[in-house]
């Protein structure tokens, strides 16, 4: 699994020009599953987002969570991630899994992450999506399990 983490002032999903996820202070977490992940994985992988630091202190440290700052999240599904550029000019997506595998995991990760967040939006699996976001800093980080 592959996570592209973002702290974000607000982010939200548009599909047709109607939006189906919308967060304010928070993450926006961009989600690949790949062949080969396991329930096990996707869940150490929610709690650390749950609970990575990224989020400033008094002090202006990123000593916080987003479970101590009580944000919200945003997960997007993008097999995209697992894309191999390496040949050629074609990605190759063999890594990424299949779309019922991926599906699975994801929902289960939306699931996970949701023990952690009260308020976890997400896009729609397999659709062509528009996602808008204000980054925070910016902070980004790409997380793997």
């Amino acid at each position: 699994m592959r996570v592209v983490l973002q702290r974000v002032n607000r982010a939200r999903v548009l599909i047709n020009k109607q939006e189906v996820g919308c967060v304010g202070r928070g993450l926006l977490l961009l989600v690949g599953i790949h062949k080969d992940d396991t329930p096990e994985a996707i869940d150490i992988l929610a709690a650390k987002c749950a609970d990575i630091r990224v989020f400033a202190d008094d002090q202006g440290k990123m000593n916080l969570s987003l479970r101590e700052v009580r944000g919200e999240a945003l997960v997007v599904s993008q097999f995209t991630l697992y894309g191999d550029c390496r040949k050629g000019r074609r990605p190759s997506y063999a890594d990424a899994a299949p779309p019922e595998k991926g599906k699975e995991l994801y929902q289960r990760f939306v699931e996970q992450l949701g023990k952690y967040i009260p308020n976890v939006q997400t896009g729609v699996f397999g659709a062509m999506m528009q996602v808008e976001l204000v980054n925070d800093g910016p902070v980004t980080l790409v997380m793997e399990k």
